[in-house]
């Protein structure tokens, strides 16, 4: 569960990171490499590929932004719904899931 979120941060079960993290039901994971929204590359949600998630909801930071669809293509034909949403959103959503 996410239990806090500010600025440059997010805390997943009472734990701070201050990086980007993919958390699932059991575990959270630190090696994804993307850096910021402006800098995701199609690798970057390739990533995702082998979770095989039903849904991925992608934080954006402070405010909500969207990647170009030709970056997450594979995603779609994999049949796994994304979700661009702002970062407090896209917590809040996670818990409610």
């Amino acid at each position: 569960m996410f239990t806090g979120h500010g600025a440059g941060y997010v805390a997943v079960n009472g734990h701070h990171y201050q990086q980007p993290v993919v958390v699932l039901p059991e575990e959270v994971r630190t090696d994804w490499t993307a850096t910021d929204f402006a800098g995701l590359d199609t690798m970057h949600f390739d990533y995702f590929l082998a979770l095989k998630p039903e849904v991925l909801l992608l934080g954006t930071g402070a405010k909500q932004q969207f990647a170009h669809p030709n970056l997450y293509r594979e995603l779609i034909r994999a049949g796994i719904s994304i979700e661009f949403m702002d970062t407090p959103a896209a917590c809040r959503t996670y818990n409610i899931l």
